[in-house]
């Protein structure tokens, strides 16, 4: 199955949900004794093979074409930002109890609505707009009443 045989982006979203939440219990359960930042090594580098294998299985490990340097920096940038992330994320769950860090996490929801009507323009509807903030109310209410 490719996304191109497969192309609904909301079963694509929801499927990252679950895995996302799967992650989280998972990842809790794995940082127990040992050093976040190690962890997180290890969950890299076990995506990074699981990701390569797809794409060599699947015959995608190709580029129809040149790279611009526009697509390297912002796909540079994503990456460093996926790794503070992470590294974050890491570090927050050995603290603290993964039904707290998880909805705090998720206040980037909230986060990329409010970039991307900032930077890329993105006009989310009105309830669009009260969706994203239910979000942070709820986020905001697990946190404190946790």
């Amino acid at each position: 199955m490719t996304p191109e045989t497969f192309p609904s982006w909301q079963v694509w979203a929801f499927l990252s949900a679950i895995f996302a939440a799967l992650t989280a219990i998972f990842a809790k359960v794995g940082v127990e004794g040992i050093n976040s930042d190690l962890a997180t090594l290890i969950r890299t580098v076990i995506v990074l093979i699981t990701l390569s294998a797809i794409l060599f299985a699947t015959g995608q490990f190709t580029q129809s074409g040149p790279i611009s340097a526009k697509t390297w920096l912002f796909l540079l940038l994503s990456g460093l930002g996926t790794g503070a992330s992470w590294i974050c994320y890491f570090r927050a769950l050995k603290l603290g109890p993964a039904t707290l860090v998880a909805p705090i996490d998720k206040l980037s929801v909230v986060l990329v609505a409010l970039f991307g009507a900032v930077f890329l323009g993105e006009r989310p509807s009105a309830y669009g707009w009260l969706g994203i903030a239910l979000i942070s109310a709820g986020a905001v209410l697990i946190a404190v009443k946790g």
